[in-house]
């Protein structure tokens, strides 16, 4: 860990001298003292990464020290214990908003949690009092509705790519070569190997390139010149299921179903929830 930056260590300094020179602290009269003290120093590495990632820089190092001596002197007083507690746990239960508003509402920032009603819900809770709703009844309620909501968001702002994709493999099926299976995903055979099919457990080695129904490329082994190795059944669905039709030596077209890749999720900066992908597939070997 680094040491603390010189900011940070020249208002400590300050600090401590102040309250030296008013004899808070007095004088290091023996070997004990001395260690004491060095113990002290020794155990600031690392402080100032710590106070930087909860927000306090060197602006607020007085504040800081004004915190850290009221609570020395006010270590075995409960009362100063349970507000230091309360203090921790208001933190920790505003944190909660961002990460809730991005699982339920995604990128839409006009959305958010009523911050002032779940603190009401929360000390409600805490208190006991369970006239409106109880634990139990909270926890089910809260699952249902941020499921029914990030749907219903997700829908609004990425349904047409859906739309989109059962459009395409509507159209798709009926080219020449392409084969639609029960579970709807589509492929064609550009090369028919005549290896041994991989299980589901079996370790793989593929080229691929993957793109969207647009022509947008995501990935590519091939650009990476290096081919990749996974278990079948590591990857998203319309893989696992088509690796296991392929013999070895074979590459085919992959057309699969959002329902088959990521559904309503994202992955990456390209694949956006609800997208229908394309992937061309060369099965080089299976790994034993």
């Amino acid at each position: 860990m680094k040491k603390l930056s010189i900011i940070v260590v020249m208002a400590i300094t300050a600090f401590m001298s102040s309250c030296t020179a008013q004899g808070q602290y007095g004088n290091i009269k023996s070997d004990i003292d001395t260690l004491s003290y060095a113990i002290g120093v020794s155990r600031v590495e690392g402080l100032s990464d710590y106070l930087l990632s909860q927000g306090v820089d060197s602006t607020l190092m007085v504040d800081f020290l004004k915190g850290f001596n009221e609570g020395m002197d006010n270590v075995d007083d409960n009362k100063f214990t349970a507000r230091r507690v309360g203090m921790q746990v208001a933190q920790m239960v505003a944190g909660w908003i961002p990460g809730l508003n991005e699982n339920i509402f995604g990128s839409d920032s006009t959305l958010t949690i009523n911050r002032d009603i779940m603190v009401k819900g929360f000390l409600d809770a805490v208190a006991k009092k369970t006239e409106l709703m109880d634990l139990v009844k909270a926890q089910a309620y809260s699952n249902e509705k941020m499921k029914e909501i990030k749907n219903r968001v997700l829908e609004t702002n990425f349904g047409e790519n859906r739309i989109a994709g059962e459009q395409f493999l509507a159209e798709n099926k009926t080219k020449e070569g392409v084969v639609t299976t029960e579970s709807g995903l589509q492929y064609k055979v550009i090369t028919m190997g005549k290896g041994e099919k991989p299980t589901a457990n079996s370790q793989v080695k593929v080229n691929y390139r993957g793109t969207l129904i647009d022509g947008t490329e995501f990935d590519s082994s091939y650009a990476r010149n290096e081919p990749a190795t996974f278990r079948a059944n590591q990857v998203i669905p319309g893989w696992t299921e088509a690796l296991q039709l392929m013999p070895v030596g074979s590459k085919w077209m992959l057309y699969i179903p959002q329902e088959l890749a990521y559904g309503n999720r994202e992955a990456g900066d390209v694949i956006k929830p609800f997208s229908t992908l394309i992937f061309e597939v060369e099965l080089l070997e299976i790994v034993k």
